[in-house]
């Protein structure tokens, strides 16, 4: 057995910041619609799923063994590779994050890992059965089975909950909604730590393995699963406020009822295909299954502009993040100066979005609920507004709750043109 090299530690301390990029990434799944619903305030909403990520990170490894020994042969495999395909699958974790799209970091690995196996040895490296049974077919699998679940769910609790009629009654049963939403996102961010955080542990543990530190087929180390498990929280705990705000208000609006329903059934799914071994992308699961809850409610409504957007995202992630990683191989194979360049792009672009991102930053501010009884305006009433003329000073200064409507005075009659008359 090998020592831990330079390069195998370099590859290490990118495979932690992947973690941590997935962590802030994907805080929306378990968070967005509980916080969007005003279940919880934003910062306690990440402090507890940070926590709870940590927690689950220690619960199955049967994720980080399909990624360490079954989507890429581990036979003659370069540490570079590794290090290859972490630097696509972050660079496209962050521009997503930039943009706001709530896109599978999962895919984004799997990507980068593909693309730079395939530029360093061939496609005999990639075991395509793999990939299609235990990745691709989940891929599609998941966000339609999360999706139905949550709008039969929905559903069911709305002709439940349908049959209160008294006021206190029907407040008492949106407090208990909101309270098994806090339970429900705990056990998404349980599902969460239980399902991605393995995929870090896998990627070290295939670095270990390529580099001579581990026997092949070996488990992750426990040190290893503490460190993924730690990285992922902090990530978690610092929150992606863009894509929480995409996930909780820019997909469809939630009332209580819809989130219960939506992180249930995100959260069963996720937790199944983890014991399966299956390599399922979190982000997927939850977009699909807030579709469906926002389908699920009477006169709900998706905003399909917002969805189209994502789905490109999603179609993109696998390839996108290949080919940047098999870039970054083919940089790598030169030799150390390669590496060195491939770090410092790295570097270098992940700082460039991060000073992007400052030009419109979002904050836990930006994703705190508005009233959530409050009803958009109408067409009628968007319409009104666009055609009456600007307000006189005096009328600006009206009480909001004056209803009265000002029009301009008729021609011909003695008030003075310039004070609007009143009905």
């Amino acid at each position: 057995m090998e020592h831990i090299t330079l390069l195998l530690a370099i590859v290490i301390v990118t495979a932690l910041v992947f973690d941590f990029t997935n962590g802030f990434h994907d805080t929306a799944n378990a968070m967005a619609t509980t916080i969007s619903t005003g279940a919880l305030r934003p910062k306690t909403a990440v402090a507890m799923s940070a926590v709870l990520n940590l927690v689950g990170a220690f619960l199955s490894v049967e994720v980080a063994k399909t990624i360490s020994g079954g989507i890429i042969n581990e036979d003659g495999l370069r540490t570079e590779v590794i290090f290859a395909a972490l630097v696509g699958a972050i660079l496209w974790n962050l521009l997503t994050w930039l943009v706001g799209l709530p896109s599978s970091s999962s895919h984004a690995l799997f990507g980068g890992l593909i693309g730079a196996a395939v530029m360093s040895a061939g496609w005999s490296s990639v075991n395509g059965g793999t990939v299609v049974t235990k990745v691709l077919l989940p891929a599609v699998a998941a966000p339609i089975v999360a999706g139905l679940a949550a709008l039969l769910a929905t559903r069911l609790t709305y002709r439940i909950g349908g049959k209160v009629r008294d006021e206190a009654q029907q407040k008492a049963t949106a407090k208990g909604y909101r309270a098994g939403q806090i339970a429900s996102a705990g056990l998404v961010s349980l599902a969460h730590g239980t399902n991605d955080a393995q995929k870090t542990m896998g990627i070290i543990t295939l670095a270990l393995v390529t580099g001579g530190v581990l026997h092949p087929g070996s488990n992750p180390p426990v040190w290893v699963i503490v460190a993924a498990g730690t990285a992922i929280a902090l990530g978690t705990y610092l929150g992606g406020w863009r894509i929480i705000r995409t996930m909780g208000s820019g997909l469809t609006d939630l009332k209580p009822p819809q989130g219960f329903a939506a992180q249930t059934s995100a959260a069963t799914v996720i937790l199944a295909s983890s014991h399966l071994g299956f390599s399922l992308s979190t982000t997927q699961s939850c977009s699909g299954a807030v579709m469906g809850a926002g389908l699920g409610r009477q006169g709900g409504v998706v905003r399909w502009s917002t969805a189209t957007r994502m789905f490109v995202a999603w179609g993109l992630t696998l390839p996108a993040a290949g080919l940047v990683g098999a870039g970054a191989e083919l940089l790598t194979k030169q030799g150390t100066w390669g590496v060195v360049v491939v770090a410092a792009l790295l570097v270098l672009g992940s700082g460039a979005i991060w000073l992007v991102s400052r030009r419109k930053p979002v904050g836990h501010d930006d994703v705190a609920p508005s009233d959530g009884d409050a009803e958009p305006a109408g067409v009628v009433t968007t319409a009104i507004a666009a055609v009456s003329p600007p307000p006189t000073a005096a009328a600006a200064q009206a009480p909001a709750q004056n209803l009265m409507t000002t029009i301009p005075a008729p021609a011909g009659t003695t008030q003075d043109p310039a004070r609007p008359a009143t009905v």
